[in-house]
């Protein structure tokens, strides 16, 4: 079934608006001061933005393709298998649903977010950080997670083997995310997604929080460029090895 780009782009705000309410909600679970979660281990931040992708992949990439990613749609387009009059409404719809999906974590988590002194585990709550303060092992880190999961999410879509069932498909993604995350993200996060990034950094930077701390603008471009290149590379890699 063809939908309308209006339907494909409203697929994809509310999927990235998912996203980031399943995965820094599990973040701010874990990080903020008297959360039921509180201390937990990773896991349950890995757990929260596997489901994150998985579960908007099982709702929408039957109608958008659940790119809820800026990096993924420029690397499709780049590799013409995304039309280019496509990516910025696709971009603008990302942007959007990371700004709203992070401003309903905030408003859940609020008290929470004002008994907590640490502003790393505020700003942590909202984007991505170098626990050490290296841009280059931030990027070399985003660059090599967003590799494998760009290059991933091709290979499991377009395998033979999901070919009569893309719901299976998507749930595997959810897999492939968790496991990024439980074994590439402790350096930064990890990002992948520059609006998963950029956009709760926006909000982070604007919204009068009382621990607030710096928002790390210096760091910013990062977890955009690295994931953006990994895509490029990642996809046409893909398509010249097997399509």
């Amino acid at each position: 079934m063809d939908y309308s780009l209006m339907t494909r782009l409203a697929a994809e705000f509310v999927g990235t608006a998912f996203l980031i309410m399943l995965g820094n909600g599990a973040v701010a679970n874990v990080d903020l001061k008297g959360t039921k979660g509180y201390g937990s281990d990773w896991m349950l931040i890995a757990v929260g933005y596997g489901c994150g992708v998985m579960i908007p992949a099982m709702m929408f990439g039957s109608i958008s393709g659940n790119h809820i990613n800026p990096a993924f749609s420029i690397g499709l387009a780049v590799a013409g298998m995304f039309p280019w009059s496509e990516v910025l409404p696709y971009i603008v719809a990302q942007m959007l649903g990371a700004i709203v999906g992070q401003l309903i974590v905030v408003a859940c988590y609020k008290p929470y977010y004002d008994q907590t002194e640490d502003t790393n585990h505020v700003l942590g709550t909202f984007s991505t950080i170098n626990s050490v303060g290296s841009k280059l092992n931030g990027f070399v880190n985003e660059f090599f997670g967003s590799f494998i999961l760009f290059f991933g999410a091709i290979g499991i879509t377009k395998a033979p083997f999901f070919q009569d069932n893309l719901g299976t498909a998507h749930f595997a993604l959810g897999f492939l995310v968790w496991t990024l995350v439980a074994s590439l993200g402790g350096p930064t996060g990890p990002g992948l997604n520059p609006a998963r990034d950029l956009g709760p950094r926006i909000l982070h930077s604007i919204l009068p929080l009382k621990y607030k701390g710096s928002s790390q603008w210096d760091y910013a471009w990062v977890p955009v460029l690295a994931p953006i290149l990994a895509s490029i590379v990642a996809i046409l890699f893909y398509k010249g090895l097997f399509l």
